[in-house]
């Protein structure tokens, strides 16, 4: 009998365990869940959940990201982000369709804890690193659960090597490629320096491209200061269009490329570069402009008199130029902590000197490739809208095909897909325009149209 009491007397402490256990009752803790990974791989679907947490309830999640910023000056920032919302009736948040009650965004929108990010003043840490967002999710000030988002994974899958030829220059291509590749040529915009490439660059050769980053120019902050590539010039004046006739000639001698596909990427003056080349050169196939020029703008930097030169050259020879118009006057205004809105001495530029408008203007009907053009109709730095359209009619009456994009809310940074932060586009004195959420829509409606426009014409 003694077994027997044995096996009743262990059934009952088993039943006990079942149905009176606080550990074996409770639901599972609550958790994020990332379909199909913790990462965010270049251009692929992300689903992002907060499960195990009681039906109901209100909870506030909070993203947070350390970013190396160019726009605050070009330093290592916290950013953070938080909003509430409420668990539905499976104990779940899912945070492409969960309305935030309140917080830095609102609307159902997967990626608004993540552009509605803003900067925070708090001293970084040294385990602090950039590309990694941490998400925490609170009741009240309990923590409920955490996740770190691996927001630039890509080291695995592309390869970076150097230049020597071009100073500053980069070559990235997607690991393994096996047969020729398309050539995307990165042309930065006034900032200068290796920015565009390595912010950008990646994610573009992550698709198939090899990417060659082709910095042009290289300024200082001040006067005689340090700069990032002092082999380059250190004004943005008589840039000479030709130069890319040489990084062709090195593209053709690579057997791991095509050179019969090479399109050009350019923003802000690099659109303005890239349409220039575009219109003189005859080898290139296609162009991705993003906030562009119609016309040739004044030169300008610290050693460049006002006035006495254009922004790019041909063979050597400075081209028609478009003078501004209190353009010193408006950077003065950062000594008194006034906005400088750069757009100002342009369009007063522009309209004091409307018959070298005339003569400035690229003759982008020249170039018979595919165009695509991006514009923010509310741009701060200059007016793309306006010359975005001028170009895309210029080539309509020669017949020729334009891509055309402009966003009513947005600005001049249109490089993006909505998974960056933008609230800091006008944080500073010098304003950029569009609003936090018109630059993020923005960008995650044109993501997917440059990579569609990319295949199509490469």
């Amino acid at each position: 009998m003694q077994p027997f009491v044995h096996h009743v007397l262990a059934f009952a402490v088993f039943a006990v365990g079942i149905f009176c256990s606080p550990n074996a009752a409770a639901k599972d803790p609550a958790r994020f869940d990332f379909q199909p990974a913790p990462r965010l791989i270049a251009d692929q679907p992300l689903a992002i959940t907060l499960a195990g947490l009681p039906a109901r309830v209100e909870v506030r999640v909070r993203a947070e990201r350390v970013i190396h910023s160019a726009l605050l000056g070009n330093e290592r920032r916290r950013f953070r982000s938080e909003a509430w919302y409420v668990s539905d009736a499976q104990g779940r948040i899912d945070l492409a369709t969960a309305l935030p009650r309140r917080g830095s965004y609102s609307g159902a929108d997967l990626r608004g804890l993540f552009w509605s990010m803003q900067p925070t003043s708090e001293a970084l840490q040294v385990q602090d690193k950039t590309g990694m967002v941490r998400l925490q999710a609170f009741d009240g000030a309990t923590l409920l659960a955490e996740a770190r988002l691996d927001i630039a994974p890509l080291a695995n899958a592309i390869q970076s090597e150097p230049v020597p030829e071009f100073p500053g220059a980069v070559l990235i291509k997607p690991k393994g490629a096996r047969s020729k590749l398309p050539v995307l040529i990165m042309l930065g915009g006034a900032e200068g320096g290796t920015g565009a490439a390595r912010e950008h660059g990646p994610r573009l050769a992550a698709l198939g491209y090899a990417v060659f980053g082709f910095p042009y120019v290289s300024p200082a902050a001040e006067p005689n200061g340090a700069r990032e590539v002092p082999a380059l010039p250190a004004d943005f004046a008589m840039i000479e269009v030709r130069q890319l006739n040489a990084v062709r000639d090195w593209l053709r001698r690579r057997a791991d490329l095509d050179p019969s596909r090479i399109g050009l990427f350019g923003a802000s003056k690099g659109a303005e570069f890239a349409l220039l080349a575009a219109s003189h050169l005859d080898w290139i196939k296609a162009v991705v402009a993003i906030t562009p020029s119609d016309v040739v703008w004044e030169g300008f930097g610290w050693h460049t008199e006002p006035g006495a030169s254009a922004s790019f050259a041909l063979d050597g020879k400075p081209l028609a130029f478009v003078p501004y118009k209190g353009f010193v006057e408006e950077f003065m205004r950062f000594g008194s902590g006034q906005p400088v809105h750069l757009r100002r001495p342009h369009d007063q530029g522009r309209a004091a000197h409307p018959l070298a408008a005339v003569r400035a203007r690229i003759p982008v009907e020249r170039f018979k490739g595919a165009l695509l053009l991006l514009a923010g109709q509310d741009d701060q730095m200059w007016n793309s809208a306006a010359m975005a359209h001028n170009i895309a009619e210029r080539r309509s009456e020669a017949g020729l095909a334009t891509e055309l994009l402009v966003y009513s809310d947005a600005g001049h940074y249109l490089i993006g897909d909505g998974w960056s932060p933008t609230g800091h586009y006008n944080a500073g004195l010098k304003q950029s325009g569009g609003t936090p959420e018109g630059n993020a829509r923005a960008q995650i409606d044109a993501r997917p149209k440059i990579v569609a426009f990319l295949q199509r014409a490469l």
